[in-house]
């Protein structure tokens, strides 16, 4: 019967079930999972204002890229598409078009973009003088 038991837990483990010490049963599957790949992951927002901190937050998404694109972002592969060609420089995605014209009214709206890109901590914060100038920025990383 003890030999029986040990080749249970040898087998349950092999197959990355965990058991229960001293049971000699199965328990639950294990729950922390590795990945190959770095995580990227990161909150959105839009914010009415030029400070992102005392600002009314109008939309807030979240897109993880690695491994798949995927969060409450409406394009998230295109997003991470962009993000990836640009080596997660957010100054890229938020250049202005040069075929936009906008009017010059001061009424700001901040972007921010906190959380992890390949491992690596983010913390962007960029104001466009109106929202005219944020809809004309290159990219769909902020247009959600």
């Amino acid at each position: 019967m003890r030999y029986i038991a040990k080749s249970l837990v040898l087998a349950t483990t092999a197959l990355g079930i965990a058991v229960a010490p001293g049971t000699g049963s199965a328990g639950a599957a294990q729950t922390g999972t590795q990945s190959l790949y770095a995580p990227s992951a990161l909150v959105l927002t839009v914010t009415a204002g030029d400070d992102a901190l005392n600002g009314s937050v109008l939309r807030a998404v979240t897109l993880t890229c690695t491994p798949r694109a995927g969060g409450t972002h409406p394009a998230a592969g295109t997003a991470c598409a962009e993000l990836r060609a640009g080596g997660a420089r957010f100054e890229s995605v938020v250049a202005a078009d040069s075929g936009v014209m906008c009017t010059k009214q001061w009424d700001p709206v901040t972007v921010t973009a906190d959380g992890v890109w390949d491992g690596r901590r983010i913390a962007f914060t960029h104001t466009f003088a109106n929202s005219c100038f944020k809809e004309g920025a290159d990219g769909v990383v902020f247009a959600f």
